[in-house]
């Protein structure tokens, strides 16, 4: 983190919503993705992020949302770089909450965002109240009822898709090694075991897989560490147990990789959802 940037991180216990608003110059973060929805207001400079195989340009009063798993970097292309704020919500909670206002969701079925950038005045006025209200810790009743007005004007960005399954879109020797990389996330995975494991050569085992999901096997590994790493954290978990817990070398290897994809440090993330000291 450089004088010039900055984040501001709150952790709502009775949601599960995680707020942010930061700042950056410059290069923000490499490419990532999150377990929530992510939905966002840009509120000075342009914010730079490539997802879904295309660039996007967000600039002051459009709101941004992104789905769980979706890759996504970050950076400023002009000078003064982009502030912004952010809402982490969970999935689960999501989908309970919205069951008032949805009919039956479709069988195997799951919420998505159509596109990724909005102009929608009245989305982004509510994304706005919503992270005030909740980055401040204000009463429940009042959180619930400014939550519900976001959640009533985000019915009109989201629509029940598919849920994924075997895509036979997707290689199987794709789908075998992402089966095996969740599976096996705390173990030290060569290529070479990998590709025995698929009964592929690892050159063909790092074309398909990066052809189905945007990612080598190795940072969709990390990835899927500093998901969990995050997760933890954000619980009061100690960085040096979540970096054991999460088959990191050490607190110093998921540092950097947790910077990298995030633009905070473990320990500082832990102290800004949970007000906890380092011990």
């Amino acid at each position: 983190m450089t004088a010039q940037n900055w984040i501001d991180i709150a952790h709502d216990s009775d949601t599960g919503i995680e707020t942010l608003r930061a700042h950056f110059v410059g290069h923000a973060y490499d490419p990532h993705w999150h377990d929530s929805y992510l939905i966002g207001v840009t509120e000075q400079g342009v914010q730079q992020f490539n997802c879904r195989r295309a660039r996007h340009l967000s600039t002051p009063g459009q709101v941004f949302h992104l789905e769980p798993g979706e890759i996504h970097d970050g950076e400023a292309p002009t000078a003064g770089g982009f502030t912004y704020r952010m809402l982490y919500l969970d999935p689960c909670w999501l989908q309970h909450e919205l069951s008032t206002l949805f009919e039956e969701a479709p069988l195997n079925s799951q919420l998505s965002f159509p596109s990724t950038l909005t102009d929608d005045v009245r989305l982004a006025q509510a994304t706005s109240e919503a992270f005030q209200c909740i980055h401040q810790g204000e009463l429940t009743i009042v959180r619930q009822s400014i939550l519900d007005n976001l959640l009533e004007q985000l019915t009109n960005h989201l629509q029940w898709r598919q849920r994924y399954r075997e895509d036979i879109r997707l290689p199987q020797v794709a789908l075998r090694a992402r089966d095996i990389l969740h599976d096996q996330m705390e173990q030290d995975l060569s290529l070479e075991i990998l590709s025995r494991a698929c009964g592929v050569d690892r050159f063909r085992l790092n074309r398909a897989f990066r052809a189905a999901f945007g990612l080598p096997p190795h940072a969709y590994l990390v990835q899927l560490r500093l998901a969990k790493a995050r997760k933890l954290l954000a619980l009061g978990r100690q960085p040096v147990e979540v970096a054991m817990s999460t088959g990191f070398a050490d607190q110093s290897h998921m540092g950097r990789w947790f910077l990298r994809a995030y633009g905070v440090a473990p320990a500082h993330y832990r102290k800004l959802c949970t007000n906890l000291p380092d011990i």
